[in-house]
């Protein structure tokens, strides 16, 4: 009696993309992404998407209802407020990117450098973070706006930015700093001490790459920070100035004058700052459950 051997295969499953997997398993962060998304594309093309020229002023259009002619109505200026709310994702986005980008980056570097040479290095540099985190994040961009006044480059308000990215560098660096410390004391690092290899080559091979998963987190995180620090600056006249378009501009002058009849001017403008910040917070918080290996655990 003869036994026929049966081939038994197993079917491996398809790995599906990360891009799928994160929107699969973080549907929350998946909506705000795709928000995320809109508006920099508005941001990106706003000279095709917005109706109007954000500039233009029509004296006989002013305080216009929202209509099919003005989706959003006009502000006391006749310029259409849909058009400017278009322009001022493109303000809000460009200076919240650049100064969170700026002010993560710095306390990240700050903070694993910090953590590695440790001693007197690590007590002054830690010195100087308590002393800045002893400040709220908004007093502390408004006194750096007000010290360094306006510096604008290419449209771009260079010291605004930094006076929105310094408050987040030492709580980016205080967060890097603690998983530095942890990949300090890993045997690859001894390892890489006892080859002879540099400090700045263990700094940039070995610890910078473990801690751009909380990088990450705090960039997107801070996203939402930044852009709310812009559109209170700019409330406060210390950051973005007429006509550029921005969203804590138009809530501010005018806006209080005319908020009983026109709230459009205040409303729109109000809706797009909630959602802009809505969305990065939804993004971060996902991203973090996502590339937090205990969480996913």
């Amino acid at each position: 009696m003869s036994t026929a051997a049966t081939a038994i295969t197993y079917k491996i499953p398809k790995r599906r993309h990360p891009v799928v997997q994160f929107m699969m398993h973080q549907p929350l962060g998946a909506a705000g992404l795709v928000v995320i998304i809109a508006m920099g594309i508005c941001a990106a093309f706003a000279q095709w998407v917005a109706p109007y020229d954000p500039l233009t002023v029509d004296y006989a259009a002013q305080l216009a209802r929202p209509s099919a002619e003005h989706w959003l109505g006009t502000d006391s200026f006749g310029r259409d407020v849909a058009s400017r709310v278009i322009y001022g994702a493109r303000t809000a986005l460009a200076i919240g990117f650049i100064a969170s980008f700026l002010g993560c980056t710095a306390g990240a570097v700050i903070g694993v450098a910090s953590a590695y040479f440790g001693g007197k290095t690590d007590l002054i540099i830690q010195g100087v973070m308590d002393v800045l985190l002893s400040f709220p994040i908004i007093v502390l961009a408004i006194t750096v706006v007000a010290v360094l006044g306006s510096h604008v480059v290419l449209g771009v308000d260079i010291n605004l930015i930094i006076a929105i990215a310094v408050p987040m560098l030492p709580r980016v660096e205080r967060v890097v700093r603690a998983s530095a410390l942890a990949i300090r004391e890993m045997p690859y690092i001894d390892a890489a001490r006892a080859a002879g290899y540099s400090h700045t080559r263990i700094i940039f091979r070995h610890i910078l790459p473990n801690v751009v998963a909380p990088y990450l987190i705090l960039l997107t995180a801070f996203m939402a920070q930044a852009i709310l620090a812009e559109a209170s600056l700019s409330f406060l006249g210390l950051g973005v100035t007429e006509p550029t378009p921005s969203w804590g501009l138009m809530l501010s002058g005018a806006a209080a004058d005319f908020y009983q009849q026109a709230p459009w001017m205040i409303v729109f403008p109000g809706i797009a700052i909630s959602l802009a910040v809505f969305a990065f917070n939804l993004f971060g918080d996902s991203l973090r459950d996502w590339l937090d290996p205990k969480i996913k655990l």
